[in-house]
């Protein structure tokens, strides 16, 4: 079985999630550029408005970078399809749906297909329907979660046991101890998001970076519970707003008004935080800089090698 490295034409073994509508060109080939794989996230962008951004893209490297297409989310499912084939797309990743009928029509293509799983269950699953590659995500990464809340770091050794496809660690990463603790768990790279947020290069507005740099440990909230839809957001007066909302009783129409990918622009790019919100990770926490994405990703995989090499030798110690 190739590396995952060698089956994405990369030369780190980290990608970028897929972030909706705040999605860019800019940050996505930065990603690229510095060694990982940039994704484009399509949210419920118009397939005019992917293919622009996949056009930028290009013109701003010309190393592989990654498609992520939520099915359930996109009203363009087929459309958005025909855009990743005809522009030649190397990797597309696929979440929030069923992708045994996608999977077939990008390998056809000549496309590697990576499938967002959160369980055992969806992960066999997804293997059987031709997966190439999983993103195995834990409850503590930011956006939408699974209903299931398994922590990244009790669902990687499990779910490594039970396919034979390479598996990606995502959520609560954002550092090189992060990915020496997926690598060693089994897992064969890491996705980050909330990470790249806070890097020179990402067009957000600066009030989020900072925001997350800030924040502490218990900086983020879980909001979607009562209705079905959970969805991890950082604390701001607006994610109080939802809160409020739903202890007084919620429905689901009203909660998806107000989680709506327009919401999380205002917050995003706009920095308004009383009238918008914004995606965060619980790795927040560990935020304390505002480095270029080259930087990041170099001193990840530093820090992931002397991290590794410590630990076998502090295992050494206790077994000599």
């Amino acid at each position: 079985m190739l590396h995952l490295t060698e089956q994405l034409n990369i030369k780190y073994p980290i990608i970028q999630g897929g972030m909706g509508n705040i999605s860019n060109a800019i940050l996505t080939a930065a990603v690229s550029e510095a060694g990982g794989l940039g994704t484009i996230g399509c949210g419920t962008m118009t397939p005019d408005q992917v293919e622009e951004m996949i056009q930028e893209t290009k013109k701003r490297t010309d190393k592989p970078f990654a498609v992520n297409i939520p099915i359930t989310v996109t009203p363009f499912l087929e459309d958005l399809i025909n855009v990743v084939i005809d522009n030649y797309i190397p990797v597309v990743s696929l979440s929030a749906g069923n992708p045994a009928s996608i999977i077939p029509r990008l390998h056809s293509h000549g496309i590697k297909v990576i499938v967002v799983v959160a369980s055992i269950k969806h992960a066999k699953k997804a293997e059987r329907a031709g997966a190439d590659l999983l993103v195995a995500e834990g409850f503590e990464a930011a956006g939408i979660n699974s209903n299931l809340e398994l922590t990244t770091f009790t669902l990687i050794p499990q779910l490594t046991g039970c396919v034979d496809i390479p598996v990606i660690a995502a959520g609560g990463i954002g550092d090189g101890k992060g990915l020496a603790a997926a690598l060693i768990l089994g897992a064969s790279g890491v996705q980050i998001g909330t990470r790249l947020i806070a890097t020179q290069e990402a067009p957000f507005h600066m009030s989020y970076k900072q925001k997350l740099i800030q924040a502490s440990d218990t900086d983020t909230v879980v909001v979607g519970r009562s209705v079905g839809q959970v969805r991890r957001i950082l604390n701001t007066p607006y994610a109080n707003k939802i809160v409020e909302k739903e202890n007084e009783g919620i429905i689901l129409e009203e909660y998806n008004k107000m989680t709506s990918e327009n919401f999380h622009v205002i917050g995003a790019l706009k920095g308004d935080f009383v009238n918008g919100f914004i995606n965060s990770g619980q790795v927040a926490g560990l935020l304390s800089n505002i480095p270029s994405v080259k930087e990041l990703l170099e001193n990840m995989m530093k820090e992931a090698s002397s991290q590794i090499q410590q630990s076998f030798s502090s295992f050494e110690t206790f077994t000599s």
